[in-house]
């Protein structure tokens, strides 16, 4: 990856032993004129980002990440609901982490609905025996709880009800980027 802007950024990592600073970050930028090459005029900025060795807190545990999150907390049972008890006909696909069903549930108040009422999501359920393990599934609650952003998939819930680990996300129709870009071509 390249950068497309004229410009340049350094980092300041320079820690005073008194007290922790943030880190620095100083930027140049070069325009230059279309008519003469010799001019060029420069203009610095320097603005503070908060680096990761400097916090001070500890990461947050699993009950601080579940019960802080703006998700739903689903029932093992409610899910099961939702995807016809995970038929092989309601799978869209399987990955590391396990299998993903299609289910409904409905759009007001996430409970399970009928297939073909409610809203459509994709229930990813993670098998005890797969490469991710509940870490990896705590990390996703983590992370994909916080992020918002209009070219991420949304996770709209999870469910930590005993033995079972699952995440249920809205239902992309037209499949995820991995699929458009590694299918194969017949």
């Amino acid at each position: 990856m390249g950068n497309c802007m004229k410009s340049t950024a350094r980092v300041d990592h320079s820690m005073n032993t008194s007290a922790a600073y943030p880190s620095k970050v100083t930027s140049k930028t070069s325009m230059s004129s279309a008519t003469s090459a010799s001019k060029t005029n420069s203009t610095r900025s320097t603005f503070t980002l908060p680096s990761i060795r400097d916090r001070s807190e500890p990461p947050r545990t699993e009950g601080e990440i579940l019960s802080s999150s703006n998700l739903k907390a689903f029932l093992f049972n409610d899910l099961k609901n939702a995807t016809k008890n995970f038929r092989p006909d309601s799978l869209l696909g399987e990955g590391g982490f396990g299998h993903v069903f299609k289910g409904w549930i409905d759009e007001h108040t996430l409970a399970p609905s009928k297939p073909g009422s409610g809203m459509v999501v994709a229930v990813k359920k993670l098998k005890p025996e797969g490469f991710q393990g509940h870490k990896e599934w705590l990390t996703e609650v983590n992370y994909l709880g916080q992020l918002h952003h209009a070219n991420l998939v949304k996770l709209i819930g999870y469910c930590s009800d005993g033995d079972n680990r699952l995440l249920v996300y809205e239902f992309m129709p037209k499949g995820s980027l991995e699929n458009h870009l590694f299918r194969r071509r017949c």
